[in-house]
């Protein structure tokens, strides 16, 4: 089991964001979080990286527990994180914006890496030097997901990545998670668009008002997933 999710509770102040939320995820698997907006998907997947408080139950990366660890071990534990919104480093270069997520690799692992990222994504290279933030919505979730992609992580955390996208960027990042895939890489993500997260992923769990409602093979939660998209 690459991740374990047990009974988890996240509280913002007085309001419950999670409640005793449970979701397992085999190595090799891709799995989805589809639900409405306000859902849980994505103080789920923080709660994994660390960017929020739990305050009950626990959660295990290969067996260890991860929540007692800073945000800061996780990532060097081997998971990686793309958030939702497209967030990049504005000032800084499109080249700078992706290696920064392999920092500490060293300098020619991070070559190796950056090479293989230009290749799947030619608009690296073109706009190696650019500031990030001069950048379309879609050329700046692009180097987000690069940024997760490029210490090549045991596990990937993709939050909303094609949320606000065009078809045609859609299709670029639903290639790029393919091509992780066929890495090994392990991926767990989160995705109101049910339509093109259903064609990657392998099991689901639909969630709503902070809770998981149904968890099955994807064509089991194929009907209701499509109807959260929509609500």
């Amino acid at each position: 089991m690459m991740l374990l999710v047990k009974d988890l509770e996240v509280r913002y102040g007085g309001i419950t964001a999670l409640r005793q939320v449970s979701i397992a995820v085999n190595k090799g698997e891709t799995v989805l979080l589809v639900g409405a907006n306000g859902a849980g998907k994505s103080s789920l997947i923080n709660a994994v990286i660390g960017l929020v408080p739990v305050c009950g139950g626990t959660i295990e990366f290969d067996g260890n527990r991860l929540d007692r660890l800073a945000c800061d071990r996780r990532a060097r534990a081997g998971i990686g994180y793309s958030p939702e919104g497209r967030r990049v480093f504005p000032s800084m270069s499109v080249a700078d914006n992706v290696l920064s997520g392999a920092f500490g690799l060293g300098r020619e692992r991070q070559r190796k890496a950056f090479a293989w990222l230009c290749e799947l994504f030619p608009l690296l290279a073109e706009r190696a030097r650019q500031p990030a933030g001069q950048l379309s919505g879609g050329e700046q979730q692009i180097v987000a997901l690069a940024r997760a992609m490029s210490s090549f992580p045991a596990l990937l955390l993709l939050d909303e990545p094609f949320l606000g996208l065009a078809p045609v960027w859609i299709a670029r990042i639903s290639e790029a998670i393919r091509q992780m895939q066929q890495r090994g890489t392990t991926i767990l993500m989160t995705e109101q668009m049910a339509r093109p997260a259903l064609k990657l992923a392998t099991r689901g769990y639909v969630m709503r008002g902070g809770e998981v409602r149904r968890s099955g093979t994807i064509a089991e939660i194929r009907e209701l997933a499509l109807a959260e998209e929509y609500l």
